[in-house]
């Protein structure tokens, strides 16, 4: 379920001292239910899918995501000189020391993301391409009920115009065919974890 900006904006996030230069794009409530220190187990499911290329679970969003790329490698969006700590400097540089001296998060491998900072109830992950810089922020909140879930949201600092341009062109597509997709997949794939959860 898609949820309003003060979702994310209102709650005492860290990642809010580092992104003051970046637009809340995105916030929605993910479909995984459990207790108070199960976001490691979001965040390994998430990294691994981080891995794998996040493809989505239809053959819209594998196909939206398949566009992406070869647009990507056809215009040159996606080149090493274009990412972070080539054509933006890593947030990491902004981290205090209390973040910077704890848990990065998980390895997520040849993927555009790197993982910034991992706590007991938030963990972010960056990307930059010609486009845009990004960042995936998610929260661990409670759910009203007793219980918690995921929270993700999805800041931005587009690359001048163009960036912006970029930014709106693409906001049909990603309401419709790859949030949707990803949200589904991430809420299968939690349940799926359910007995190894439940083990530990």
């Amino acid at each position: 379920m898609r949820l309003l900006r003060t979702a994310h904006t209102e709650l005492p996030w860290r990642i809010h001292e580092l992104t003051r230069d970046f637009t809340v794009e995105d916030v929605w409530a993910l479909p995984t239910p459990g207790g108070p220190d199960d976001l490691k187990w979001l965040v390994g499911q998430l990294a691994e899918g981080i891995r794998g290329g996040m493809g989505g679970d239809t053959p819209l969003s594998r196909l939206l995501f398949a566009v992406r790329w070869k647009l990507g490698a056809l215009l040159g969006w996606d080149k090493s000189d274009a990412g972070v700590g080539s054509r933006v400097p890593s947030l990491r540089d902004r981290l205090p020391a209390d973040l910077l001296e704890g848990p990065r998060g998980p390895d997520l491998g040849a993927n555009k993301f790197s993982s910034l900072y991992q706590r007991e109830d938030e963990w972010a992950a960056e990307m930059a391409n010609r486009t845009v810089h990004a960042v995936l922020h998610i929260g661990w909140v409670p759910d009203g009920s007793g219980g918690y879930r995921g929270q993700m949201a999805v800041l931005v600092k587009p690359n001048g115009r163009f960036g912006g341009l970029y930014m709106a062109a693409i906001k049909p597509f990603r309401y419709l065919g790859v949030y949707p997709a990803l949200i589904r997949g991430i809420g299968r794939e939690w349940q799926a974890s359910l007995p190894e959860r439940s083990s530990h």
